[in-house]
């Protein structure tokens, strides 16, 4: 029974230690002309993950500026009119980061963008010396348990997990980009469509009124046939 406490009391220190990784997703819309801005504090020797992406332009280009500058105001990275990116930076120092998304070269389009933000830190000894789990046990229950390779395939398993749910979230994202990009398409060819049968309609009116006329001699456009 002691043995059994001990390794849950380890899957749940691998877990806790696995959600001290801060990831947030969000979907903004940034309306013309304008710029959000969002804040989060970091820590030195934490890396900080963003991925961000353009999935709707209403009728404009998918395209966005962004950039990321620390609590000084230095840009770390800054991006002009891209429709989506990856930026990877290791914190040297503690600071407040701040990620700018800006639409100001648009006046007419607002941008819907969705991003992903992952801050976490160097895993070196596994967090291990904030849980006593190991305490009290023999030093043949120590040597079954084999500590770290439960370790080892726990995190594991938890960064697969990790990397399927980015994987996941990054394919719906690019899934609501195809979709806005096929509809957006399909208004251009409804509009494009329209405005050719409009075109034709008047031209084919215009062609009847002219052929009519030569033939009606009362009629003022018969007059003008004549005098050219």
């Amino acid at each position: 029974m002691n043995f059994t406490l001990h390794l849950f009391a380890l899957l749940l220190a691998t877990f806790l230690q696995g959600i001290a990784a801060l990831q947030k997703e969000f979907t903004i819309v940034i309306t013309p002309g304008g710029r959000d801005c969002f804040y989060e504090n970091a820590q030195a020797s934490q890396t900080v993950d963003i991925e961000y992406q353009v999935i709707d332009g209403s009728h404009g280009d998918l395209d966005i500026s962004f950039e990321l500058a620390d609590s000084s105001g230095r840009l770390i990275f800054a991006d002009y009119k891209k429709s989506d990116n990856i930026h990877r930076y290791k914190l040297t120092h503690d600071t407040e980061l701040t990620f700018c998304f800006s639409n100001e070269f648009s006046r007419v389009n607002s941008k819907t963008v969705f991003f992903e933000l992952i801050i976490e830190g160097e895993d070196e000894d596994g967090g291990w010396s904030n849980f006593d789990i190991l305490e009290g046990l023999s030093p043949e229950e120590f040597y079954d348990m084999k500590v770290q390779d439960v370790q080892d395939i726990i995190k594991r398993v938890r960064n697969n997990l990790t990397k399927a749910r980015q994987f996941q979230d990054v394919l719906r994202s690019h899934e609501a980009r195809d979709r806005n990009v096929a509809e957006e398409n399909y208004f251009k060819v409804n509009t494009w469509s329209f405005f050719q049968i409009i075109i034709m309609l008047c031209v084919g009116f215009c062609q009847v009124v002219m052929v009519k006329s030569l033939f009606d001699t009362e009629s003022k456009a018969h007059k003008i046939w004549t005098k050219m």
